[in-house]
C-alpha cells in the first residue's frame, strides 16, 4: 500500500533516520483516522507489527490480509494475556510493534491520553519505544486527498530512565511517551502552517 498511500495523502516523513536499523522496537503513535496506519507504514523503514482492534483481524478477507502482514488482534477494553504476549514475542523476535497509544481514534483532531501498552512492552522486553507522531490525517479524506505528515521521535530506552516493570513505571513511562508524542503533534502543526518545508528535524 506504499506507493498509494504517498500519492493519495501525500505523505511526508521527518526523522526518518533516527528508527535503529534493527533490534526489537516498539512505535507509539498517535491516531486520528485509519489512514493511520498505511502513512505510517509506508513511511517506516521497517517492517511494522501493527496492533489492531480484534473486530478488523477477524473482518473475512481484510482480517486475513492484516493478519498476512503482521497485524497483532487486541480485545480493547478487556485484559487480553494472548495479545500482549503477541506483542512481547513479536518486541522480543526483533520485529517492530506499531502501537496506537490512545487505543481507539481521536475524533476530536487532537492526541489523547495514552495508555500504557507501549510502555509495559517496552519495559518488559528492554526495547526502546520511539514515540511517533501524525498530522493532517485527520482532515484527510477520500477525494479531499488532505497532506499527511509523520514525525518520529528519538528513541527511548525506559529501563535506563530508572523505570522498572510495574504499575508505577508504566504510569511514569506512559506519561513521558504522551508528553513526547504531543510535543511531536504540535511541531508537525506548525510544519504544516508553514508549507511543510523539507529537511527538517523533530524535537526530542
Amino acid at each position: 500500500m506504499g506507493w498509494p498511500t504517498r500519492a493519495f495523502a501525500r505523505v511526508r516523513a521527518y526523522g526518518v533516520d533516527r528508527v535503529p536499523a534493527a533490534g526489537g522496537l516498539v512505535y507509539a503513535i498517535n491516531h486520528f483516522h485509519w489512514i493511520d496506519i498505511p502513512v505510517v507504514g509506508a513511511m517506516s523503514p521497517r517492517d511494522v507489527d501493527f496492533v489492531a482492534k480484534f473486530e478488523a483481524t477477524s473482518f473475512p478477507g481484510l482480517g486475513r490480509f492484516i493478519r498476512w502482514h503482521g497485524t497483532i488482534g487486541i480485545r480493547r477494553g478487556e485484559s487480553d494475556r494472548d495479545a500482549v504476549r503477541a506483542m512481547r514475542a513479536s518486541a522480543r523476535a526483533g520485529r517492530v510493534v506499531g502501537l496506537f497509544v490512545e487505543g481507539t481514534r481521536q475524533r476530536s483532531g487532537r492526541p489523547g491520553r495514552a495508555q500504557p501498552g507501549a510502555a509495559m512492552v517496552a519495559l518488559q522486553e528492554d526495547v526502546p519505544v520511539l514515540p511517533v507522531a501524525l498530522y493532517g490525517t485527520q482532515f484527510w479524506r477520500i477525494g479531499n486527498f488532505a497532506p499527511c505528515s509523520v514525525a518520529f521521535g528519538e528513541p527511548l530506552r525506559l529501563g535506563e530512565l530508572g523505570l522498572p516493570p510495574g504499575g508505577r513505571g508504566y504510569r511514569e513511562a506512559t506519561a513521558e511517551i504522551e508528553r513526547r508524542i504531543h510535543a511531536l503533534v504540535a511541531w508537525l502543526a506548525d510544519v504544516h502552517a508553514r508549507g511543510r518545508p523539507r529537511g527538517l528535524e523533530p524535537p526530542v
